[in-house]
């Protein structure tokens, strides 16, 4: 199989089912930016942190294919039931969902009452954390700006709400383990 196929030599690529778009469509940037987020995870997963949370990480990159898939896939031709010449689209389940808050109450049973909100940084795979955090939540206003025009299953915009709270609390969680000094934000009265 090549690489390259040439077909958007013109600016335009194909959704699952073969309709063809301009590569700025906000259905390619929706999956685009989920592609780049799930590029990030993998760069918090080569990380040395616990190997439950790379398999947990690992778990959540292949749901980001899925949500790849949902929201690559012409809308017209996901109504298709699955069959002959016909598309299999994956879905987002409750399960997926629960996996997450169950992994957050978790950490959180562990961590320090919040009290402020806290300053991204502290440990370079802490900032890779808030890092992919940040582009969940540009995932999840371009997708919700693509569900606005072509709605799609409901638990994928779920999951992507429930994966942006999930880094945060990784990202305290992997603060804690790794001994990193959470500094609070506090604002300055001027004076």
């Amino acid at each position: 199989m090549k690489i390259y196929t040439k077909t958007g030599d013109k600016g335009t690529t194909a959704l699952f089912g073969g309709t063809r778009v301009s590569k700025h469509h906000i259905r390619i940037e929706s999956y685009g930016t989920i592609d780049e987020l799930n590029s990030h995870l993998g760069l918090i997963r080569d990380q040395q942190i616990k190997d439950h949370y790379k398999a947990i990480l690992e778990q959540i990159q292949n749901k980001l294919f899925t949500i790849g898939a949902i929201l690559a896939t012409d809308p017209d031709k996901a109504k298709l039931k699955s069959g002959k010449d016909r598309l299999n689209i994956p879905k987002i389940s409750e399960s997926d969902i629960k996996l997450l808050e169950d992994e957050m109450d978790e950490m959180n049973g562990q961590l320090p009452e919040m009290t402020h909100f806290i300053l991204p940084g502290g440990h370079q795979t802490v900032s890779f954390c808030h890092i992919a955090r940040c582009v969940c939540r540009r995932a999840e206003r371009m997708a919700v700006r693509l569900y606005d025009i072509e709605p799609f299953q409901d638990d994928t915009l779920k999951y992507i709400n429930r994966l942006s709270d999930y880094l945060f609390v990784l990202a305290r969680k992997l603060s804690y383990d790794l001994k990193a000094e959470e500094i609070k934000w506090v604002p300055k009265k001027e004076s």
